[in-house]
């Protein structure tokens, strides 16, 4: 681990000036105009969705300043993430991940941890506000992963397998705190993460084998001995057959899957849609985000939504797929995997193709505590990118 951490601070020669201009003129500007368009339409349908019931009384706009406050903060994080030097992002992210441990265990503390449904996941703030910790977990694990997998000793070609079994403890370690939270979106999206991470970093095949077989084993047994919860199964299974249970878990899909169609090809316009301001949909400013957009704005606003979404992900591929070394490949490409999996997901559940995991869509949905999270994550791509350009890639 000494070697890791020496080496994080080793001097790398800059073929561009890491000035204020030579900022700004080597970003990624498609991913930050994409993400950026993303949030401010994201803006709109929160805007919508929380009229009938989130705002106060004397204020119809009371929610949706609350969630512009998010956005700023969210964007201004993103921007010290991206400016932050990466020597010393490397150096210091042991600090960061121990940080993300520390706070995931305050929400089982007696008057500072907060449930929301069902999850014990939340810290509670002053003034009403509140924090999940998983979110900002995503971002720690993450990082040391590829610290631990993105340094190769000598001449090797791949990572060791200590090296990978390290990696693994240190993904698994927040996961089963997050489970134990009743967060199984949160612990999907983890998976998925570590997964993809090890499977870039060269890890021999077996290794990438044996965590899916395991998650699969793990998953059956979690069911099986009665880990998860009645309604975390229910949730997990009721896309499957959504006609079977229209009173309980199912009623989430079958109400978003009618307001989708309801919208036809252009919708009913921003703030006319019956089952959005109706409150058919339940949470619809968060995890049913998708149905505002498909009901108000139909299929062109949602493939749209879609559309700008894919363009985040096509320029995080291609920041991962131009880093200048295994460290900031695998950073880009663990974000590359939550974001990608957090919006199929989302997405798929308002389509009822997907199981009801309760997670946002990444820079569309309310949710302070994910909007921070989610750009720092543009912010650590735009700071991968701007080494690879600054060292000649």
């Amino acid at each position: 681990m000494s070697a890791i951490f020496a080496s994080d601070m080793r001097t790398r020669p800059m073929s561009r000036g890491s000035g204020g201009s030579g900022y700004w003129r080597d970003l990624d500007w498609i991913l930050l105009i994409a993400a950026m368009t993303v949030t401010v339409f994201g803006s709109m349908l929160v805007w919508s969705a929380s009229r009938a019931d989130m705002a106060s009384d004397s204020d119809p706009q009371s929610y949706l300043k609350r969630h512009l406050i998010n956005v700023v903060i969210g964007v201004a994080l993103g921007f010290v993430a991206s400016r932050i030097d990466y020597r010393w992002l490397r150096a210091y992210t042991p600090i960061i991940y121990g940080l993300s441990v520390f706070l995931l265990i305050l929400p089982f503390v007696p008057g500072i941890g907060a449930t929301i449904a069902g999850a014990r996941a939340w810290i509670d703030l002053p003034g009403g506000m509140t924090l999940q910790p998983s979110e900002f977990a995503k971002v720690a694990v993450i990082l040391m992963m590829a610290v631990i997998l993105g340094e190769k000793r000598d001449a090797e070609s791949e990572p060791r397998d200590r090296d990978v079994l390290i990696a693994v403890g240190l993904a698994v370690f927040p996961i089963l705190i997050i489970l134990v939270q009743n967060d199984t979106g949160t612990v999907l999206i983890l998976g998925s993460v570590a997964l993809s991470i090890i499977a870039v970093s060269g890890a021999r095949t077996r290794w990438v084998i044996g965590l899916i077989g395991g998650a699969v084993i793990g998953i059956l047994l979690a069911i099986q001995l009665g880990l998860l919860k009645e309604y975390q199964v229910q949730r997990l299974t009721s896309f499957m057959n959504p006609s079977a249970d229209v009173s309980s878990a199912a009623y989430n899909s079958n109400q978003a899957r009618i307001a989708i169609g309801g919208g036809g090809m252009f919708g009913h316009g921003l703030f006319q849609g019956p089952q959005t301001q109706g409150k058919f949909v339940p949470v619809n400013e968060s995890d049913f985000i998708f149905t505002v957009a498909g009901e108000e704005l139909g299929f062109v606003g949602a493939a749209i939504l879609i559309l700008l979404l894919g363009i985040v992900l096509w320029r995080a591929v291609v920041i991962a797929y131009r880093a200048d070394d295994m460290y900031g490949r695998l950073v880009a490409t663990g974000i590359v995997a939550w974001l990608a999996f957090q919006m199929f997901e989302n997405i798929g559940m308002s389509l009822g193709i997907m199981p009801i995991t309760g997670i946002p869509l990444p820079m569309v949905s309310a949710g302070g505590t994910s909007m921070m999270a989610t750009w720092i994550a543009i912010g650590l791509l735009q700071n991968v990118r701007l080494h690879a350009v600054r060292a000649g890639v």
